[in-house]
């Protein structure tokens, strides 16, 4: 499809398991000498995430076919969406998800090029080809269905190789489905989040409308962008698209 010149565009039907399985055999000097929208997220966070490092091609983390632009697509949702993909200059704030209080972990500004998805994808792809370069970056991340304690494993994960550190700030959509509910004992998911972040002192805050939602905002990933985490605020700052 990226060879092909009568499409212009992927966006992918769905996420669920399977991305990780054809990195290796992915012609990634046809995508980089074929440049063309990809939209996805979920699993389809390893092919951005190997595309990035193999090609510097710009993706976006939006929504899919399946999963979000049925019949009963979300207004917002398509807004952003086709503003993300047509609009030829930077996208500015990035909203927050409506259904949730966003929280400032770490407040502070930074500024880099966003990279990142969903953490068990970037986790995945650690001590492989496609490992993502956090180094000045600002990370995003967003999740799904884990329990708190599984949060946590895959964000020390990140911590014990360094790639938490290295970011120079740290975003989080929401995490949807991520609470141990009435389990005993158990962190919750913010508290997990503070605990290994806090001290590492980057600018980090949650509640971005990206991810596993059904209002979300579609955010180039590669480009460069500024964020105040005391306010809870990331502003994308580079065109992601060139007519």
């Amino acid at each position: 499809m990226f060879k092909d010149p009568h499409i212009d565009g992927l966006v992918c039907l769905r996420g669920g398991y399977g991305s990780m399985r054809i990195l290796h055999r992915i012609d990634y000097h046809a995508i980089r000498h074929n440049p063309k929208v990809l939209v996805g997220y979920s699993d389809i966070t390893a092919l951005q995430l190997a595309i990035w490092k193999k090609t510097r091609l710009v993706t976006f983390s939006g929504p899919m076919l399946a999963a979000d632009l049925g019949c009963e697509a979300d207004g917002n949702t398509l807004k952003q969406f086709y503003k993300a993909l047509t609009h030829p200059l930077p996208l500015g704030v990035i909203p927050l998800a409506p259904d949730v209080k966003a929280e400032v972990i770490n407040p502070g500004r930074a500024r880099g090029r966003l990279v990142g998805g969903n953490l068990s994808l970037v986790a995945a792809t650690l001590g492989t080809p496609y490992e993502i370069n956090t180094r000045g970056m600002i990370l995003f991340l967003e999740e799904v269905n884990e329990q708190p304690y599984r949060v946590d494993r895959m964000l020390r994960q990140l911590r014990l190789s360094g790639k938490l550190q290295a970011a120079a700030g740290v975003v989080f959509g929401k995490f949807v489905g991520c609470e141990a509910g009435h389990s005993q004992g158990s962190f919750t998911l913010l508290e997990v989040l503070r605990e290994t972040l806090k001290e590492l002192k980057a600018p980090c805050f949650y509640g971005l409308a990206v991810g596993h939602m059904a209002q979300k905002a579609t955010l180039p990933l590669g480009v460069r962008a500024e964020m105040d985490a005391g306010k809870c605020l990331l502003v994308v700052t580079e065109a992601a698209t060139i007519r």
